[in-house]
């Protein structure tokens, strides 16, 4: 154990290029919220989309996913990974501004909506491949828990006011033109992320071909018995939970008959919860380990999905039960989210995280298109509330892969390098 690993986590608050960098995500992570909420109303409202179609749309954004394995590879290949992080920007913001455009002209159409979604999804697996290298040249090893943190923070307060402002924008301007201010974040993004110096190590002589790199990140997600174990995890839990959320929208609206603005309010109260559990992460980690406070979390997260199916009552009887449910899934999430992703961080060799991501993503993040389209399938055949409850039930079965591994009794970042 070197003394850097004992040191205690340098004040991340102080340090401008991650204050620069954290703005940069926070300006993002509020415009993704606006859109989240657009894009499905767009295709509900104007377009008069099935359950199927709501679930195709949602599964389109997470398909690019499954070229993480490539994308991966390549960008560890590459020096300038903030150079990929700000493209992928500017991409995603010029293909968000399309909609409003085609909407002025009475132009939109399903097949525009899915190509979106499509493209969309694929500049934000770009950034996330780049990312990962990109954080590692930012944050030093004892600070990962606290950076991850602070930037989870920021996705959880996006997640308090993205929806209640997205929600309002809907209703005042409509959905199509509310994405322009998502398109305007992604834009703010490229120029904070512009501003931010940083030495980038060009990688190591390659050893082999791309499809060479691809097999290294996959057989390193694979064998690692951290790796697999989170990766088991999380597949679990997103397919599950994606079943959920592809038609969450589609049942406020329909069935609990919600206005936008009423659903904005739900998911915003309950993303409280998101802001609660970023913050008491770090802490709740050193009380009682990593490890535990992770496999809590995969447990809070899925399991409240499964009340949704008994929303009832008048209007704002609605929201506060759909809020509270969000309330609670949301710590999870984040005690989830905030612990394993800075494992992962600091399980990772250094000249393999674009390629790890990938193999990793492509994974988790490729279930997700699957979870959706069962759970249009599901929805359309045995009902919508039937099927939320199916999903929340079985999320809860994702911590059994972490219960299984060594990541249970994992109390510090230092055990699994050890």
């Amino acid at each position: 154990m070197t003394t850097t690993d004992t040191a205690p986590p340098p004040a991340l608050h102080r340090d401008q290029r991650f204050r620069t960098f954290w703005l940069s995500e926070t300006i993002s992570q509020f415009g993704d919220r606006i859109s989240e909420l657009a894009l499905p109303l767009i295709a509900v409202t104007l377009l008069a989309a099935t359950p199927v179609q709501v679930s195709v749309l949602t599964a389109l954004i997470w398909l690019p996913n499954l070229l993480g394995l490539f994308l991966g590879a390549w960008v560890d290949q590459r020096t300038h990974k903030r150079r990929l992080l700000i493209i992928a920007d500017l991409v995603r913001a010029a293909v968000l501004l399309s909609l409003p455009v085609a909407y002025l002209f009475d132009a939109i159409t399903l097949t525009q909506l899915y190509l979106v979604a499509l493209l969309t999804g694929l500049g934000a697996v770009l950034f996330a491949m780049a990312r990962q290298a990109f954080f590692v040249a930012l944050v030093p090893r004892s600070a990962y828990v606290d950076a991850t943190s602070k930037l989870s923070m920021s996705r959880s307060l996006s997640f308090i006011a993205g929806p209640a402002v997205g929600g309002g924008l809907v209703q005042a301007l409509s959905a199509p033109v509310a994405i322009v201010v998502d398109a305007v974040s992604f834009l703010g993004s490229a120029l904070m992320l512009r501003r931010i110096p940083v030495t980038e190590s060009p990688p190591p002589p390659r050893r082999t071909s791309t499809l060479g790199l691809v097999r290294e990140g996959l057989v390193l997600v694979l064998r690692h018995p951290v790796l697999r174990a989170a990766l088991g995890c999380t597949s679990t839990v997103n397919f599950f939970t994606f079943i959920a959320s592809a038609l969450l929208v589609l049942y406020a609206s329909r069935e609990l008959d919600l206005s936008a603005g009423a659903i904005g309010v739900a998911f915003a109260f309950g993303a409280l919860g998101g802001l609660a559990g970023a913050a008491l992460a770090p802490r709740i980690s050193r009380a009682i380990g990593l490890g535990r406070t992770a496999m809590i979390g995969v447990v809070l997260f899925p399991a409240p999905l499964a009340l949704t199916a008994l929303v009832s009552g008048s209007t704002w009887t609605k929201v506060a039960m759909l809020a509270a449910i969000e309330l609670v899934s949301s710590v999870g999430v984040m005690l989830m989210d905030v612990n394993l992703n800075a494992l992962l961080t600091a399980v990772t060799p250094d000249d393999a995280r674009g390629r790890r991501a990938g193999a990793y993503s492509a994974v988790n993040y490729g279930i997700r298109p699957l979870g959706a389209l069962v759970g249009g399938a599901l929805g359309t055949t045995i009902g919508l509330r039937p099927t939320l409850v199916i999903a929340g039930l079985g999320g809860v079965l994702a911590v059994l892969w972490l219960l299984m591994s060594p990541v249970r009794h994992i109390r510090t970042l230092d055990e699994p390098v050890a």
